[in-house]
């Protein structure tokens, strides 16, 4: 049978109507891993198994890169885990899950290495997969690998007529030439086939970058490790693209979209606008339009200011936002790396207390005044630069945002679909531009697209239900989703769901249809 929950159909001006639409498991992974790496390729879904339990027995005790051929998607509910067996596998409704890759094959999969070669980790972290064709049945795999310093993995792989994978030679990308990236999370591939890779920065406060007494500096010093010297703050918290995918993979960081913990970015079927999220407690919603189509090197950058269509406190299921967006600023990418520029060479040695050696919040005070030199911190400091221009700096776990680009573009879906893993704190703390009640299983929001690939309103259509501390394990109800992540548009409309959570004893993914009654 079909597992729904609360929903919300239509909004008017100031009311909001909920109602149970249709919600379908169709996947769980083994005990402690997270599902990410959605990605669609013809009849064929990829996903992925990031950090699941050592102590598992069997296959899956490693990061598993996987993929389910000829899809079934009207098989029906995936059960709940209910043993040993199934609580320690992909199991899903779906078809045949086929392992493609894990954590440390071949010798280079997830292994990152240093500038001058040293290994320093292998990753079982595989985040965003992305499929680039160079034949009818061949390609190659570009799967992230989400840790400090982060990387990415190029596997050549080809299709058989009954829908088996085979997998060639797999390399990591080199990053070294943009001064490696910070753990590379979702992301999606350009509308002119290009792997769009996110550093989720996780590094609000740049001023304690080289504090030696912050709480997280080892991260920055095995950054330090993969460079050979310390590194600079403002080199990290980028899109970053993947040139000539085909051929030699060629990172190039797309700073015009702003520094921020970008989960992940997706461009419009005008191939120059693209919104991007930004993960953690406090964060902004952005929105990038580029001075010309296929080109985001340089152009504008804007952040959502909400206003919201329901009282204070109102539940987080049936509360919508009208949404408009507050300019940041115009740049270029040479621009911006003559601002990067200016903080090189700083080190954990010239950090004095109470002080800083990066953008001072006064710097930020005096941009949004307009009384700056120049648009650095709309582009380098992007999260405090929203909240000092008025917008809504409040959103809690905003993770994937997507569209199904084709559909979008002849107006069969013109939606796009982001989700809020936890809706609490910032969002749920009686201040500000959004005040709901928390929801600690998480929210799945609608946006409509309008003919210029603008949107205006934020609708929750998809939120998890009955969240009990006290339980012993499944603390979200296992009939709903618990802390949404990965978002997949499918061309019919159908939103593919799934899970980063401790709230459920196997992580889901989940199918949603919109106006599917039970």
């Amino acid at each position: 049978m079909k597992k729904t929950i609360a929903v919300l159909l239509a909004a008017t001006a100031m009311t909001s109507a909920a109602q149970a639409e249709g919600l379908t498991r169709i996947a769980t992974v083994p005990l402690d891993g997270e599902i990410t790496g959605l990605f669609q390729h013809g009849t064929d879904l990829f996903f992925n198994v990031q950090h699941p339990s050592d102590a598992l027995n069997g296959k899956f005790n490693k990061a598993t890169v996987g993929v389910v051929s000829n899809v079934n998607w009207e098989a029906g509910v995936s059960a709940v885990p209910a043993d040993e067996e199934t609580k320690s596998s992909v199991v899903t409704s779906l078809g045949d899950y086929q392992v493609l890759i894990q954590e440390g094959d071949k010798g280079v999969a997830g292994i990152i290495k240093s500038v001058a070669g040293e290994e320093l980790m292998i990753s079982n972290d595989p985040d965003f997969n992305g499929f680039i064709p160079t034949a009818d049945n061949a390609g190659f795999l570009f799967t992230n690998w989400e840790n400090r310093p982060g990387g990415m993995s190029r596997a050549a792989v080809s299709r058989a007529e009954n829908g088996e994978w085979s997998v060639g030679d797999i390399e990591m990308v080199d990053f070294s030439k943009v001064g490696g990236t910070w753990v590379n999370c979702f992301g999606t591939v350009s509308p002119w086939g290009t792997p769009l890779t996110s550093e989720e920065l996780y590094f609000d406060e740049t001023a304690e970058w080289n504090n030696p007494e912050y709480k997280e500096i080892e991260d920055n010093k095995m950054l330090a490790s993969y460079l050979g010297h310390y590194p600079n703050p403002y080199n990290y918290g980028f899109i970053v693209e993947i040139t000539d995918p085909a051929g030699t993979p060629t990172p190039v960081k797309r700073t015009a979209l702003g520094r921020m913990s970008h989960e992940n970015s997706v461009v419009m079927p005008d191939n120059k606008t693209a919104y991007t999220t930004s993960d953690g407690t406090g964060q902004p919603f952005f929105k990038f339009v580029a001075d010309a189509e296929g080109d985001l090197s340089v152009g504008t950058l804007y952040a959502a200011k909400l206003t919201q269509l329901a009282d204070k406190g109102a539940e987080a299921a049936t509360t919508a936002f009208d949404v408009e967006w507050i300019e940041l600023g115009h740049a270029s990418q040479d621009e911006i790396a003559g601002w990067v520029a200016d903080y090189d060479g700083i080190t954990l040695e010239d950090h004095k207390a109470g002080e800083t050696n990066y953008i001072t919040d006064a710097q930020v005070a005096e941009w949004a005044e307009g009384k700056a030199a120049d648009n650095r911190v709309a582009f380098l400091e992007s999260i405090k630069a929203a909240a000092a221009k008025g917008a809504t700096a409040e959103f809690r776990k905003m993770e994937g945002v997507n569209i199904n680009y084709e559909a979008a573009k002849d107006g069969s879906v013109p939606f796009m679909y982001v989700a809020m893993s936890e809706v609490s704190k910032t969002m749920s703390d009686g201040e500000g531009d959004i005040d709901v009640a928390e929801n600690k299983c998480g929210v799945v929001y609608e946006m409509e697209l309008d003919a210029s690939f603008n949107v205006s309103k934020m609708v929750p259509v998809v939120a998890g239900h009955g969240y009990d501390k006290d339980a012993a394990v499944n603390q979200c109800s296992v009939d709903g989703i618990s802390n949404p992540d990965n978002i997949l548009v499918r061309a019919n409309g159908q939103v593919v769901i799934g899970e980063d959570t401790g709230n459920h004893e196997n992580n889901a993914l989940w199918l949603w249809t919109k106006g599917q009654q039970s």
